[in-house]
């Protein structure tokens, strides 16, 4: 870690402890702006400060507003139970569209979407005498996108940010690697790179089309902003073909096909009493 990077932990740890709002507090601090300018520069978040929209029809919280778009998705595990190798499919196709590392060791181990027992995904939802198919197949789990993200508020750098279509994204660049948006999320589903994540890759097929990390940034799914950007499907979904064991879409677009879906079938949410608002939704 650099001197750099070490400076700032230490300006961020202090801020945190004094209950100063370390964000906007750090960033004076190492930029040796106003407080004007500081409060301009908020308003503007993603990858790379300069090419970013400003987070239109936002609160201060990154909630899009209910007339803007917040894409989302909804896994249905009777379709994973029917063909008990499409969640390996899924988890595969996510891992290679975006250059995952593979380590041996788990204590290196980065996941984007994985399989987890169902009482692990759903841990305040009652699991007495629950029917033996449900318990018996893992559920697939992946960043939830919430509508009030906690980790987007716990960043020092908006590294983590809430773009205008709902999607929790990373900008790996402004990453310093503090982990505070791993503590709060409440789903657990950030890694962090404790190693050189190229050095889990097969260099003869990586995704060339899809930057590496590197090491001491976090990282987690994306919804596949960059294939949602030019009109194609997350790379889960496309892996499910015509099965519909994943949709995909707008939740704020009543004539949507994944509004159909919600409105055509009972779902639950993980952690709901949080109030994060997540935009992934499960048929069980």
């Amino acid at each position: 870690m650099d001197k750099k990077r070490r400076d700032f932990l230490k300006i961020a740890g202090v801020s945190t402890l004094a209950g100063l709002g370390g964000t906007s507090v750090i960033g004076q601090m190492l930029s040796g702006s106003t407080p004007a300018e500081a409060g301009a520069a908020k308003e503007v978040s993603g990858h790379g400060n300069e090419h970013a929209p400003a987070a239109h029809g936002s609160n201060p919280h990154g909630s899009v507003a209910k007339s803007g778009k917040r894409l989302g998705m909804v896994i249905d595990l009777r379709k994973f139970r029917e063909n008990p190798h499409l969640g390996e499919k899924v988890v595969e196709a996510c891992h290679s569209t975006h250059n995952v590392p593979d380590f041996p060791n788990k204590k290196d181990e980065i996941k984007w979407t994985w399989l987890t027992e169902y009482e692990k995904a759903f841990t305040e939802h009652s699991h007495y005498y629950k029917d033996h198919s449900t318990l018996d197949h893992e559920v697939l789990v992946m960043c939830n996108h919430c509508d009030n993200p906690p980790c987007v508020r716990a960043c020092p750098t908006r590294a983590t940010f809430k773009n205008k279509e709902g999607i929790v994204a990373m900008d790996y660049h402004r990453c310093i690697g503090c982990r505070f948006c791993m503590a709060a999320c409440p789903y657990g589903m950030r890694s962090f790179n404790w190693r050189d994540p190229r050095a889990g890759l097969d260099m003869n097929t990586i995704n060339t089309r899809f930057p590496t990390r590197m090491r001491g940034v976090v990282e987690k799914c994306n919804f596949c902003a960059e294939r949602v950007g030019i009109g194609k499907q997350p790379a889960c979904v496309e892996a499910c073909g015509s099965s519909k064991a994943l949709v995909f879409g707008n939740l704020n677009d009543p004539n949507s096909e994944i509004r159909k879906v919600l409105k055509a079938n009972y779902t639950i949410q993980r952690k709901p009493s949080l109030g994060t608002h997540p935009s992934v939704f499960y048929i069980v």
